[in-house]
């Protein structure tokens, strides 16, 4: 009845459902091919060349670049809606007419070079003040930081008293430049677990300040490491003007944060990552960009369009995230972008990629409004009629993940935030998927504190809980979680502070007998946290500081707190105070890493889930050998229980959330080995006799 053509023929043989709307997918996918053969011949001969290279040669090109042995500098920039560019500057004495690019080529780029001085030095010194000045058609003159520059600073008390608060482009060229000493570590998902440490590099301090990449190097990556995460995923990296744009609102898409550092710093901090096993992701913002002008891509040349898609045509503006949006079907674009990603992998050494806003990009109404309500039914991604898809948008995203994996054949990860679950997303490109490794179950937080906030603990549904936990897509992975840095911010609570309250402030004391609301608080924690690790995905997230139940909200200095930064911090502190709780939380989630780690069942097929007992309050699953087992009654505890298992033998516990050292009541013996009867229970071949205390987790496995 349908023809299923032959580029997407493996994507439904995945998903038999998607077979009405193969030739849709088809069409999709012969978009990002077009795309992708007009830049791989994107030469002057017409000769093929490979998508890396093409997006390196861009890098290398334009902006500025050094040459070591000849002292050249060169500068290559595209505004096709300037008359004229000068290169402005300290260099210069900020003369604004004393050095002028070449006057542009058919597609709209000025070039410069410079040669070195009478002392054979560089003719821009490192680090200083820069700008391109364009003169527009009408002669007026514009003055911008350059497109692709890799530094930009926040300007001087003085500086900003006399000319605003733009950040200010620097000419970076040290002398001495930082020499990468480990390899990456590799990655393959049919042989490696991802478990993802989220981190802001500003806020990873107790202090109320700036974090620096040092302090972040030396403080906190031993504590990720200690805890077991094999993966770092880095927000607010790309140079933002607005830190409480928590880095979303990206002014400078080459330059990394100088707020925090240099880049020499942050490519030590990733190779220093990197020596201990650690991958490093970088949440990167193709989404959308700020809509700043001195200091940011917005009017560039003078045009409202060059990077974007034009106020006029009514796609030009995010309608709330107040930012623009980038126009994915310009070949100029997908260059800058794609070149952007190429930059990061080679320069910085990063080995992936979490993608901002996969879902606005994906929609041409954003995910906003009644065009946001997503309800699963395929006509909403797939329909010709009803669907609302960005198809250019859609194809620049599976050219950036062929990108990625061929750049990074061995360890490349890249993860869509999308919480629409467009059909296909983390499917193969050789099959007709759009690409990406893994997206964010954005569904499970959300499930969390919906029951945290209207449920007593007696109401919580099981069956309800195990849906939305194993409700994905066949063959599409996803990253688990049960908070991340969206439930941290301002005016929401993390889930420890909806269990504990206020009390975290009065009752985590080891000094005195723990209350009713911290034990519940201590216990739902761990248990909420290992059901999502285990039953959710096939990776991890955690936010940092959520590991040890961080008893405050995330706000960063603006004008509606006094510019304070009592709120933009992390009080590791806490963790640290032997006297305080908070060092159960934060070793239990060392020890689910390390169980995890050792045991692996993130990147194993999803579990089989045995038992929903919704008055017992218990749920029992299998899952890669590993028999998962919990208890979320208030009260009752149960000796004896009956869980039904596939394999047969003797089962010994591997991790149980009641020890006393996870701030638990130490009522099982883990001594004890549970061996099976050869009798079928909730449709498992054998069953075990467990005796498992309320409120507890523990994970049996099989001695070999």
């Amino acid at each position: 009845m349908f023809n299923v053509p032959e580029n997407v023929k493996a994507c439904v043989e995945i998903d038999p459902w998607l077979k009405p709307y193969a030739q849709v997918l088809s069409e999709r996918r012969y978009l990002a091919d077009k795309f992708y053969y007009d830049i791989t011949h994107a030469t002057a001969d017409g000769s093929e060349q490979t998508l890396s290279k093409f997006a390196r040669d861009a890098y290398k090109s334009y902006g500025l670049h050094a040459n070591p042995q000849t002292k050249e500098i060169t500068y290559k920039e595209w505004a096709p809606n300037a008359k004229n560019a000068f290169l402005v500057g300290d260099f210069n004495n900020w003369d604004k007419y004393a050095t002028q690019m070449t006057g542009k080529d058919e597609f709209g780029n000025f070039y410069l070079t410079l040669p070195p001085t009478d002392q054979n030095e560089f003719a821009i010194p490192h680090d200083s003040k820069l700008k391109v000045m364009f003169q527009l058609e009408d002669n007026s003159e514009i003055f911008r930081i350059p497109a692709w520059i890799t530094r930009a600073t926040q300007p001087s008390k003085e500086t900003k008293e006399q000319f605003g608060p733009a950040y200010e482009g620097r000419f970076w060229n040290p002398p001495e430049q930082y020499q990468f000493r480990h390899e990456r570590p590799t990655f393959n998902e049919s042989r490696d677990s991802l478990r993802i440490y989220e981190a802001h590099i500003g806020i990873s301090s107790p202090d109320p300040k700036v974090t620096s990449y040092k302090e972040f190097t030396a403080n906190i990556l031993p504590r990720i490491q200690y805890l077991g995460y094999n993966c770092i995923q880095l927000m607010a990296i790309m140079e933002h003007a607005y830190y409480a744009s928590f880095g979303y609102q990206v002014t400078n898409f080459f330059a990394a944060s100088s707020r925090f550092g240099t880049p020499e710093e942050l490519k030590e901090l990733i190779d220093t990552a990197h020596g201990m096993g650690i991958l490093v992701l970088l949440d990167v913002v193709h989404s959308h960009a700020s809509k700043n002008v001195e200091d940011g891509l917005n009017n560039f040349d003078g045009s409202d369009h060059q990077y974007f898609h034009s106020i006029a045509s009514g796609r030009g503006e995010h309608p709330l995230w107040d930012s623009r949006l980038f126009n994915y079907g310009s070949f100029d674009v997908q260059r800058f972008l794609l070149a952007n990603l190429a930059f990061y992998i080679d320069v910085y050494q990063f080995d992936g990629f979490r993608f901002d806003g996969v879902t606005s990009m994906l929609y041409l109404h954003h995910g906003v409004g009644a065009g946001g309500a997503f309800s699963g039914d395929y006509d909403e991604y797939l329909s010709k009629e009803r669907s609302a898809v960005d198809h250019e948008a859609l194809a620049y995203l599976m050219l950036a993940n062929d990108l990625v994996h061929e750049l990074l054949p061995e360890s490349a990860i890249t993860v869509a935030e999308d919480v629409s679950g467009y059909p296909t997303l983390c499917l193969p490109r050789h099959t007709g998927g759009a690409g990406f490794d893994y997206r964010l179950a954005m569904a499970l937080p959300d499930m969390w504190i919906k029951i945290l906030k209207e449920k007593s603990d007696e109401e919580w549904d099981m069956a309800n809980i195990v849906y939305t936990l194993t409700n994905r897509r066949y063959a599409e992975k996803v990253v688990a979680y049960a908070e991340s840095h969206d439930q941290a911010l301002v005016g929401d609570k993390t889930l420890a502070f909806w269990l504990m309250d206020a009390a975290m402030y009065t009752d985590m004391t080891v000094l005195k007998q723990s209350t009713p609301v911290i034990d519940r608080g201590i216990a739902l924690h761990k248990m909420i946290r290992l059901l999502t690790h285990a039953l959710g995905g096939e990776a991890y997230l955690n936010f940092e500081g959520n590991e040890f139940g961080h008893p405050e909200w995330l706000d960063f200095p603006n004008a509606n707190n006094g510019d304070s930064y009592h709120y933009a911090r992390r009080q590791f502190n806490l963790v640290d105070d032997n006297l305080l709780r908070y060092k159960f939380l934060n070793d239990f989630d060392r020890a689910m890493q390390l169980c995890e780690r050792d045991h692996q069942w993130l990147n194993t097929p999803q579990a089989y889930v045995s038992l929903k007992h919704e008055v017992d309050k218990v749920v029992a699953f299998e899952r890669n050998g590993l028999l998962f087992i919990f208890n979320f009654h208030p009260t009752n505890s149960f000796t004896d229980y009956r869980i039904g298992v596939d394999q047969p033998g003797t089962y010994r516990i591997v991790l149980n959330s009641d020890r006393e050292e996870y701030g638990g009541h130490n009522r099982i013996d883990e001594n004890v080995r549970f061996h099976t009867s050869d009798l079928e229970w909730n449709n498992r071949r054998n069953f075990v006799q467990v005796y498992i205390p309320n409120r507890t987790a523990i994970i049996l496995a099989r001695d070999q």
